[in-house]
This record gives structure tokens, C-alpha cells and sequence, in this order.
């Protein structure tokens, strides 16, 4: 078993996934950039913390489950796992490559500490709910807030509520952005909060960049024993690394030579506060 973290370091461990998720994209020259950096710190916050789990012994039978419903964010979560030992981080390098054990989705039946396969947007969330019905260990889901235009998901969320699943969490990385662009522009997702507390979840807004406010939702979750609970994260798409925050069109990026040298300045950055955390 893993130890718990101290929020600082819980901030050391976000800082620390955003950059061998960086350098595994840069090994690339592509990948999945804003979207895996907003869900850092919930990432960091779970498996520093709150996720019962064994990188020793992945499939530990009473360990707490994670399904990564917005399956393109794969890169954050193998950084996360790396760091916390379940497989080498030089795997990281092999990202999407062929005959990888990291392919661009998350695949349980290739990665250790992987608990359910994803991509297929809408489906992460309802196998989830379907997890925490037959389980008494907690499940935790990251959704994208594009990714509740699916309307499976809020059948998923309408089955969690009736079968009062106290012990599932849905995060919504409300980052405000899809692939195509500004979620308001293309199909408004109007207060999600309400949307989920209307279904019958405890439904909690946080600062989805603050590490203490993540934790102290998760408590409030934990607590919960009549329903389920979703904590929408306000976060914004690149956020920590300053470069892929200020491009738009940031949910997949290409790297040229100029892209290529100001995120590398950002790892450094990253690599400073880490060293200052410590």
C-alpha cells in the first residue's frame, strides 16, 4: 500500500505528473495536451490520498476503482501510475507506439493499475455506476464536460441516483472546451451542478486548480452515505503549463520547433516548483 501525501506533497505530485506527461507527448510530437492537464490535480489528489489502492498487487481485491471516462486524457493517468509505482516510468516513452503497453486510450487488459477501458465517450461513466453496484469499495470516474452531450451519461447518472451510489464520484473536468471548440459555442452545458443535483447526486462546485478545495470535496463525498456525488472541477484546458494554456485550439496539439521549445521551458519551470516544493 501506498503512503498518504501532505497537500504539499500532493502539489509536488501534480506538478510532477504534468511533467513526464509533457515529456512523454514531446517524445511523441503530438498528443492529447489540454485536456490531460486539467485533470492533474484531481488525479494527484486520488492516488496521493484517497484511492485505496496496491501498485504491488494491482488487482487487489478490495482496492478502490478508477475509470478515466474521458479516455483521451491516457497520458495523464500512466504519468500518475508511473509515479506511484506500478510500472516503470520509462514506459512512458512508448506512448501510443506500436506494441505498446500504453496505447493513446486507457486498456485494462494492457496497463497495470488501468480498472476499465475507455474512449468511446459516454460509456466510461456507466460502467462506473455499473462497478459501484457491485462493489462496496468507492469508485471514482473523470468525465469531460463535452462529454456529458452523450446522453448515456446521464442515464448512467439517473441509474447511480436510484440505486443511491454513495459510493461513486463523478468529477466533470469542466475545462469549457472540446475538440472543436468552446463548449458554450457549440452545445451549452448550462449550470452542470444543477443538472446533477436535479438527478438526485450530492453536487458540489470546486476550484478544480486548488489542491486543498479537491481534497476537502472528496471528504464531503466520502461522507456521503445516501447518494452519489459529483464534484465539477472549474478548470481551465492546459492549465500549469502557461504555453498551452494561451492556444485555443489546444485539446490536440502538433509540435513544431517553436511549440516544441516553449513547452520544454514550461517542463523546466515545472521542474523548479517541484524542487522548491520539496
Amino acid at each position: 500500500m501506498q503512503s498518504l501525501l501532505d497537500l504539499r506533497q500532493i502539489e509536488a505530485f501534480n506538478l510532477s505528473i504534468k511533467k513526464e506527461m509533457a515529456k512523454a507527448l514531446l517524445n511523441m510530437g503530438y498528443g492529447h495536451f489540454g485536456g490531460c492537464l486539467s485533470v492533474t490535480e484531481t488525479l494527484a489528489c486520488l492516488y496521493g490520498r484517497y484511492l485505496k489502492h496496491d501498485p504491488a498487487n494491482p488487482l487487489m481485491q478490495d482496492r478502490d476503482l478508477f475509470v478515466l471516462s474521458k479516455g483521451h486524457a491516457g497520458p495523464a493517468l500512466y504519468a500518475t501510475l508511473a509515479l506511484r509505482g506500478f510500472f516503470d516510468i520509462e514506459w512512458l516513452k512508448t506512448i501510443n507506439a506500436n506494441g505498446t503497453k500504453l496505447p493513446s486510450h486507457a486498456d485494462m487488459n494492457k496497463t497495470p493499475g488501468v480498472d476499465m477501458t475507455t474512449g468511446s465517450l459516454g460509456q466510461g461513466i456507466s460502467c462506473a455506476a455499473g462497478m459501484a453496484a457491485g462493489t462496496p469499495s468507492t469508485v471514482y470516474t473523470i468525465v469531460g464536460d463535452g462529454e456529458l452531450q452523450e446522453g448515456q451519461c446521464w442515464e448512467a447518472a439517473q441509474f447511480a441516483a436510484h440505486h443511491k451510489l454513495s459510493n461513486l464520484v463523478v468529477f466533470v473536468d469542466n475545462n469549457k472546451r472540446q475538440l472543436d471548440g468552446y463548449i458554450d459555442e457549440i452545445q451549452a452545458s448550462f449550470d452542470i451542478r444543477e443538472k446533477f443535483a436535479s438527478f438526485g447526486f450530492n453536487a458540489i462546485g470546486v476550484d478544480g486548480k486548488n489542491i486543498e478545495a479537491i481534497c476537502a470535496a472528496i471528504e464531503t463525498a466520502k461522507a456521503e452515505t445516501g447518494r452519489p456525488t459529483a464534484i465539477i472541477l472549474d478548470t481551465e484546458k492546459g492549465q500549469g503549463m502557461p504555453t498551452v494554456e494561451a492556444i485555443e485550439a489546444n485539446h490536440h496539439l502538433r509540435l513544431d520547433d517553436n511549440l516544441r521549445a516553449a513547452i520544454e521551458a514550461d517542463i523546466a519551470a515545472l521542474e523548479q516548483k517541484i524542487e522548491e516544493l520539496k
